[in-house]
């Protein structure tokens, strides 16, 4: 295991090698379009994930969901956890991570000091994700990507080395912490309490199909337990990969996708050797909930190795884009990587609308696959809306509201001439 992590560090370190710009590399803008493109990419697989605790009550639990018992039914539940489950926050940690040096170089660039102008960004993000996980969602990441980029503030003048030390270090002890309660809940021998584990799904269907007061009562309620998975689970992959960004958006690693060809490519393998296997041994369980045991070890093997399918997905994505088809694609997701945070708050209050007290309340009626179709249908809406909102305005909604207050000024809300639209939001 140590000779395989010194390995991994080795290549990863390899990155110091690059030139920090690249000959022939594009534009600016053109640049900050492929990483925007990524984004929109990662939405999509917050939103199949998300959906899944808007949609049952049962999601998270360890109970099997009734609405989820036939084959075709299981069968989406396995895909949605294997292929998207624990890795598309990773990959949205990563991006925050790689933005985290533009948001350096715009400051540098306005001649601002960057600490105050980036801790009032994470305190408005910080208040964001309070109010989204309040009202909305609880299992907001907001909070949590605020409070992490505190980390990622103080430990930013630290060197690659370190920081790629400290992300191998933190997958490891996380995944290891999750296989050590694995271990003491089959040595103690205490059985699953299936009959509490319902109970608790059918009080919460209550709440979240009762009123908008018992909505907002059931989130405070879960919001105070699920601080375990987030602080235990989430939280520390999530920094992990703040790291990795950092130190890819320093050496400007999309900066020529072409030059880095044999990377990504590398990147691609390493995914489908060691994340694919993972991420199989972490599904498994989904098909059948009866071993709480089992679960946690495939919790353990799937935070290991997560990494390594996320990574596989940004580069295989990143090739994509080099292609005519995949510059198609590109340009179609873009526009909803450039207002990525209203977009995560717009998929969460659609889904509300839908799913519980506030609307339509159809949490408890629809099975994975259904799910899916609506994840799907939501966010093609939301590629159109994009592409629309971002032909007219230079920002997102929410983004020139958290600009705003970073910036103690009102930044111009119309779009910008087009040859320096793509470096304004390259900002933000």
């Amino acid at each position: 295991m140590n000779d395989d992590v010194s390995n991994r560090t080795k290549e990863i370190m390899s990155l110091q090698n690059l030139s920090a710009q690249p000959a022939g590399s594009p534009p600016a803008n053109e640049r900050q379009s492929l990483v925007d493109a990524l984004r929109g990419f990662a939405l999509l697989g917050i939103l199949v994930v998300n959906i899944a605790s808007f949609s049952s009550a049962y999601y998270g639990v360890g109970v099997p969901d009734p609405m989820a018992q036939s084959v075709v039914e299981r069968a989406a539940l396995f895909v949605r956890t294997l292929l998207f489950e624990t890795k598309f926050y990773l990959l949205f940690s990563f991006l925050f991570g790689y933005s985290f040096t533009l948001q350096m170089q715009s400051a540098e660039r306005d001649g601002k000091p960057f600490a105050p102008r980036l801790l009032r960004r994470l305190v408005g993000l910080w208040v964001l994700g309070l109010v989204h996980g309040v009202l909305l969602y609880h299992g907001d990441i907001l909070t949590t990507y605020a409070v992490l980029g505190g980390v990622l503030l103080v430990l930013r003048r630290r060197g690659d080395v370190f920081l790629v030390r400290c992300a191998i270090g933190l997958v490891l002890l996380t995944s290891l912490m999750w296989a050590s309660f694995g271990y003491l809940l089959a040595f103690s021998g205490v059985p699953l309490d299936t009959r509490g584990a319902y109970a608790e799904a059918a009080q919460a269907l209550a709440a979240y199909r009762g009123t908008p007061a018992t909505v907002v009562a059931q989130h405070l309620r879960e919001l105070s337990q699920i601080w375990v998975v987030i602080g235990l689970a989430q939280a520390p992959t999530a920094l992990a990969m703040f790291f990795m960004g950092f130190i890819a958006g320093r050496r400007r690693l999309f900066a020529n996708v072409e030059a880095h060809r044999a990377l990504f490519k590398r990147l691609i393998a390493w995914g489908l050797v060691v994340g694919v296997p993972g991420a199989v041994f972490y599904a498994w369980p989904s098909v059948r909930l009866n071993d709480s045991v089992r679960e946690i070890y495939s919790l353990s093997v799937g935070l290991l190795t997560a990494p390594f399918l996320t990574a596989a997905y940004a580069s295989g994505m990143m090739l994509l884009f080099q292609t005519p088809r995949g510059k198609a694609l590109a340009e179609l997701l873009a526009p909803a990587g450039r207002m990525a945070l209203s977009n995560y708050l717009l998929q969460s209050l659609v889904c509300a609308w839908i799913f519980l007290a506030y609307g339509l309340r159809l949490m408890g009626t629809i099975g994975p696959l259904a799910s899916f179709a609506f994840a799907f249908a939501i966010f093609a809406g939301q590629l159109l809306l994009s592409r629309w909102w971002m032909e007219r305005f230079a920002y997102g909604p929410v983004e020139w509201l958290l600009r705003a207050f970073t910036n103690l000024s009102l930044p111009a809300m119309r779009r910008r001439p087009r040859s320096d639209a793509g470096s304004s939001a390259l900002r933000d």
